[in-house]
């Protein structure tokens, strides 16, 4: 009999298990993986975006924009680089507050798993979970374990090449908890042959964009990527997040710059070229623009409305996606447990004591750049004190 089981061995699970463990309680983390902390592991190029200067709950998406607050608040984005300090884990700050280990991300999983086993928690890998019963029975391929409280921290849809299931819903629904449809966010869009037919020739070209959602005041400027099936890159996967089918989202190419002033005042020194080659732009970009405003010829011969038209191509180019690449590429799972059933202090189940939902398997969805880290850590954190 354990006093505490946490399902998963990822972010979550593993700050869970840590702070339930330090408090004294007999903690058991159980993982069907053969190894902890994959998604940490290969975040980041390998070296783990692990949290972010710039944390806010607006930046998190939830049915309830407001329940990640009090996680949030108590176990800051400095609470957890203090941890990383203390192990002596060099780290540094990339664009955006974004926060990247100096060396492998594997020092993040070696942190937490020394930290769990100094405090005298245990961890199980290999171990598959089949499901659980009243009473926090965790029915296992090697028979049945019993605890007093049940952390689930099994992520959610996302990276389905790692494992990802989604046993945490059906665990939520068995014990009448409802679950926010679950979808794959932080991901590329795609777009119709017909669309794609003026973006084949853009492939590999990465720029900086703004990228908005149309009708909305959302919008990000980051790097964009067109790619054989659509548009990537961080501006269009944190974008991905607000959007939904049958939206069109904005795209400023050229975000900053007014090309049809600088095309007029480039008139009289490169009117002699042809408008495209006149462009302060990557030469495949330049003609894809023009060609979309349907302009040709030099620029010397381009009316005030034709640049004008220019303009309107680059700097508010709308598109409608077909959809998205899915969960094979998303990078994490918006939707999961409702928040409203769950404590906002504790992650515990309202109406089911004893029960407790952390990190991904719940309805909040951070930014790209450690939003979604810091989450991990901050819910696994708060359920850890009273689990």
């Amino acid at each position: 009999m354990w006093d505490v089981i946490v399902l998963g061995a990822g972010a979550a699970g593993l700050m869970a298990g840590i702070e339930a463990a330090r408090r004294g309680r007999r903690v058991l983390v159980l993982d069907h993986a053969k190894a902890p902390g994959e998604k940490i592991r290969i975040s980041g190029g390998g070296r783990c975006n692990f949290t972010n200067l710039q944390i806010a709950p607006e930046r998190f998406l939830s049915a309830n924009p407001r329940f990640a607050l009090s996680a949030l608040r108590r176990f800051t984005q400095h609470d957890f680089i203090a941890r990383v300090d203390k192990a002596g884990i060099a780290w540094h700050e990339k664009t955006l507050g974004q926060l990247f280990c100096d060396g492998s991300a594997r020092q993040i999983v070696d942190l937490l798993v020394r930290d769990l086993t100094e405090a005298g928690g245990e961890l199980r890998l290999g171990v598959s979970v089949q499901g659980v019963a009243p009473g926090y029975v965790v029915t296992t391929a090697e028979g049945p374990l019993r605890s007093a409280a049940l952390v689930v921290a099994t992520g959610g849809k996302s990276i389905p090449k790692m494992g990802a299931t989604g046993l945490g819903y059906d665990i939520a629904r068995s014990f009448g908890l409802p679950v926010i449809e679950p979808r794959p966010g932080l991901v590329p869009l795609t777009f119709t042959d017909a669309q794609l037919d003026g973006m084949k020739a853009l492939a590999g070209l990465a720029v900086q964009a703004r990228v908005g959602l149309a009708g909305s005041r959302v919008s990000f400027d980051e790097g964009l990527l067109f790619t054989h099936r659509g548009l990537s890159g961080p501006s269009i996967l944190q974008i991905s997040s607000y959007w939904r089918e049958g939206q069109a989202i904005t795209v400023d190419l050229a975000a900053g710059r007014d090309i049809a002033a600088e095309a007029a005042a480039a008139r009289a020194e490169r009117g002699a070229r042809e408008l495209a080659n006149a462009l302060d732009l990557p030469e495949g970009l330049a003609r894809s623009v023009v060609a979309r405003a349907g302009l040709s010829g030099k620029l010397a011969v381009q009316s005030k409305a034709a640049l004008a038209s220019l303009g309107e191509a680059l700097h508010r180019w709308q598109l409608t996606p077909a959809g998205t690449e899915g969960w094979r590429t998303a990078e994490v799972t918006l939707g999961g447990v409702d928040t409203a059933a769950l404590e906002s202090r504790t992650m515990g189940a309202r109406a089911v004591p004893g029960l407790y939902f952390v990190g991904e398997v719940v309805d909040v969805t951070g930014w790209l750049g450690g939003y979604n880290f810091q989450w991990a850590w901050s819910s696994g954190w708060a359920a850890g004190q009273v689990a």
